[in-house]
């Protein structure tokens, strides 16, 4: 999706989240400048339970004269023309849902929401506001000479990097080293982070944290304020050196807003953060930082008078019992009494991934079930499983396993979204239908089975930094020919992949 293809609706609402920060304001008002320069009726908004709050948000406002309107939850006739959700998609748990005639989503965190219709998310950048920048490059707005938009796209930058210490997108460092800004009111922006009540709220909630010294997490309930401050606090947490984990909380409107932070792989913010909201809430973000919120009223018909501290250190306690940590590179599987399956003939997919001229050594594999990294080394390959998913894997996991075909694979009879390769450093986007062959699995491609009686976290030996998540009543699987090559096979898959080969090994 380009920016040209929305100038066909007018009017034009661009929304922001409802706890709007700097990153979700400098997009918007890039994207109010472009539509407002092509002769649209545009107007930036926000909701949720409470005004902006946050000092340099509202510096920030008040220096740049950005247009943002508050406007109430509720009574809200539908948006004519067209709804733009930016830096959250819509539907998400983090912005107010208004009913539109048409509805667009510029994000730059993991799909949320499925089927999103008109769409443009690139979770590989470090703000919305480069993901702005590069779609009005695209249209050959002239971004880089106006002082006032490049100040606000900046400032979303700065913020949203942890202070540019987290760019690590080519077009990130890009938009930063072009952008015409005024320094001096960034340095007032920097420079006016808290105000002393701020301060106060933050002084006081980190001198009431709660600490977990086997798991290394800390929760925080802080007093009312602006959530941004929730992250301010999650982000000094996260600098001392005997937390890997925290969790900051406090009460807003009818319910209470969450912010995640981690800094070790073996737990997702985003990840944990909707587990701390499941059935009653709903969060997600990045791997490193993410955000949720928790309704007062689902979290009173769940768990009643259990007070929110001990339900967050309680649950937060659960999380890292709940799952055991498996390294391919240690572990040793027991394979006593473990039965052998082979994974049955059905025809496949692959895809070679570095054999596709002009993919770069980083790029993103964009599927129905989001956006995932890709690490493209010296064979590299796609599998494309008969049952939607799509497995990364390299060339000595891959080729002794699949006898090789040289037909064309059917995506359409698999996937009801066709996978693209993106790589952003080129612009470029790589449809897998014009490089997917059929393969099948061999003899060779067996392996025994062990069911998990709990939830799992396993880093293959083809990743290092990512996990694959199995939950009680899956398969731990390790190849017959290389029991320490393990990975995950979810319940239903075993049934409908494999079937079963001989009895039980005897040790």
């Amino acid at each position: 999706m380009r920016l040209a293809d929305l100038e066909q609706y007018n009017p034009i609402t661009i929304q922001c989240h409802d706890n709007p920060d700097a990153d979700a304001l400098g997009s918007a008002y890039g994207l109010y400048c472009y539509f407002r320069d092509r002769g649209k009726q545009v107007r930036m908004i926000y909701s949720g339970f409470s005004r902006i709050q946050k000092a340099n948000l509202r510096m920030m406002c008040d220096k740049l004269k950005l247009p943002i309107e508050y406007v109430e939850r509720e009574g809200q006739p539908p948006f004519p023309g067209l709804l733009i959700t930016v830096d959250c998609q819509y539907g998400a748990g983090n912005v107010t849902r208004f009913e539109a005639e048409s509805v667009a989503v510029i994000d730059h965190h993991r799909i949320e929401i499925e089927n999103m219709g008109m769409s443009r998310i690139q979770s590989d950048l470090g703000s919305c506001c480069t993901l702005v920048w590069i779609m009005l490059q695209e249209e050959s707005y002239p971004v880089n000479e106006d002082v006032v938009l490049g100040t606000a796209l900046y400032y979303g930058l700065y913020t949203d990097t942890n202070q540019l210490s987290e760019m690590n997108n080519p077009q990130d460092k890009d938009m930063w080293e072009t952008l015409n800004t005024n320094r001096r009111l960034l340095t007032m922006f920097r420079n006016s982070n808290l105000s002393l009540q701020e301060l106060m709220i933050a002084g006081i909630a980190m001198i009431r944290y709660s600490y977990n010294d086997e798991y290394r997490f800390a929760v925080i309930h802080s007093q009312p304020c602006d959530p941004n401050i929730l992250g301010l606090i999650s982000d000094f947490l996260l600098q001392v050196d005997e937390i890997d984990v925290c969790l900051v909380y406090n009460e807003v409107g009818d319910g209470y807003k969450i912010s995640v932070r981690s800094c070790i792989r073996e737990v997702n913010a985003n990840e944990l953060a909707a587990y701390l909201t499941e059935g009653i809430g709903s969060g997600g973000g990045h791997a490193e930082k993410a955000g949720g919120y928790i309704s007062q009223r689902l979290y009173g018909e769940k768990f009643n008078a259990l007070h929110a501290d001990a339900y967050f250190n309680n649950r937060m306690n659960e999380y890292f019992t709940e799952f055991q940590i498996i390294d391919a590179r240690e572990y040793r599987i027991d394979l006593t009494g473990l039965k052998r399956y082979r994974k049955r003939q059905d025809l496949m997919g692959y895809v070679r991934v570095d054999a596709i001229e002009g993919v770069g050594k980083s790029a993103i594999l964009r599927t129905q079930e989001g956006d995932v990294t890709l690490n493209v080394a010296e064979g590299t390959y796609l599998v494309l499983e008969d049952d939607g998913d799509i497995i990364q894997t390299s060339s000595s996991q891959f080729e002794p396993y699949y006898d090789l075909l040289d037909e064309k694979f059917d995506w359409k009879a698999v996937f009801s979204y066709e996978p693209t390769i993106k790589d952003h450093v080129r612009n470029t986007t790589f449809h897998l239908q014009d490089y997917a062959k059929c393969c099948r699995p061999n003899a060779n491609l067996q392996v025994y089975v062990k069911q998990l009686d709990k939830g799992v976290k396993l880093f293959p030996l083809w990743d290092e930094d990512g996990y694959m998540l199995g939950v009680s009543g899956d398969y731990l699987a390790a190849y017959c020919d290389n029991p320490q090559n393990i990975f995950i096979i979810r319940h239903k898959q075993l049934g409908e992949n494999y079937e079963e080969v001989s009895e039980t090994l005897a040790v």
